[in-house]
């Protein structure tokens, strides 16, 4: 019996699993080691005594992920930005050089690797093979086509499409944790404060990230979504959408797709507390709708759904919400 782990999935799959010579068809069991949820996070921290509430878990896992050895580095009398600070900004910290440690470790040629993950990094709603090959100027090609499948299978990106499900119309997009925090927050930091998240003053910046990094951590957990929303037995498909109004533009990131006669419109908003829906938020989810509805010409019933930390405020605008999801929805066994 030979029993082969390790984090470079591309060249499992390649060596060992799609092998064309003696180990072809020899493969008997695959295991893929997924990180934490936010409740295996919430556990580990627990059986580590390190104190953290459930919004500073998950801002834990915006910027680390669901990787335990990540998390094994935090000390139980930090706080959270304590923590951040010790393992990324102090003085000769582990993961000072973490980024290039990891794409070279992983992959050969990690510098096309590292061109594709920056020109997603710049466009965190995605981008199209075309368009990833003009930003980057990479050759196109199989082998192309290979950066983008090592990229896929070890997790740092995903491919998804939308609503339709044309292949031309794929979407990329960067979803690893800690390489989106990199982009913003460690490559090319002109400072050398070792106290840097702890000083870090809410900005324009941080708050893009911040609902950015949300958006994944509700991707990340959709059974759980389901679950809440009462259809873990119903046939789904979750996809995005773009479509176009009057000339521009209209993306919504999720969609879920019901075999009931329902699609759930997803909305996710990072609040500091209870999210408070303003008048021309709440035109703006009408007018997704509507637009949605007139490009797509469903004819299924589309319930708006929110997903934000503490839930919405009731007032004369959140009446059109069918449905939330909070925070602890997230954390569910």
């Amino acid at each position: 019996m030979y029993i082969c782990s390790g984090s470079a999935t591309s060249w499992l799959f390649d060596k060992l699993i799609n092998n064309r010579g003696g180990l072809y068809n020899r493969v008997t069991q695959q295991i893929y080691l997924k990180p934490f949820t936010l409740k295996e996070c919430e556990d580990f921290f627990k059986e580590k005594r390190v104190t953290l509430n459930r919004k500073q878990i998950a801002e834990a896992y915006m910027i680390f992920g669901g990787i335990p050895y990540y998390l094994n580095l935090f000390k139980k009398n930090f706080s959270l930005p304590q923590n951040v600070d010790a393992i990324l900004f102090a003085e000769g910290t582990s993961l000072k050089n973490e980024f290039l440690s990891l794409y070279q470790s992983l992959f050969n040629h990690s510098e096309k690797h590292i061109e594709i993950v920056k020109a997603l990094g710049k466009k965190v709603k995605g981008l199209t093979r075309d368009e990833i090959l003009s930003i980057t100027k990479l050759t196109n090609g199989g082998g192309f086509s290979k950066l983008l499948r090592d990229l896929e299978l070890s997790g740092f990106i995903r491919k998804y499409y939308s609503l339709d499900k044309k292949e031309k119309d794929a979407i990329y997009q960067l979803v690893d944790f800690f390489t989106l925090f990199y982009f913003n927050f460690i490559e090319n930091q002109k400072h050398n404060d070792e106290n840097y998240w702890q000083h870090l003053v809410d900005n324009a910046r941080h708050r893009a990230w911040s609902g950015f990094a949300f958006e994944q951590i509700c991707l990340e957990h959709l059974p759980l979504i389901k679950q809440k929303l009462g259809i873990s037995g119903v046939l789904t498909n979750a996809a995005s959408w773009i479509g176009t109004f009057n000339g521009s533009k209209v993306q919504i990131d999720l969609l879920i797709d019901r075999n009931d006669g329902v699609i759930n419109l997803c909305e996710m908003k990072f609040a500091k507390g209870v999210y408070t829906l303003d008048k021309k938020t709440g035109q703006n989810l009408l007018n997704k709708m509507e637009v949605f509805r007139q490009n797509t010409k469903s004819r299924k019933a589309i319930h708006l759904t929110m997903f934000t930390p503490f839930g919405i405020l009731k007032n004369e605008y959140s009446g059109d919400i069918n449905s939330e999801i909070v925070l602890d929805d997230l954390f569910l066994p």
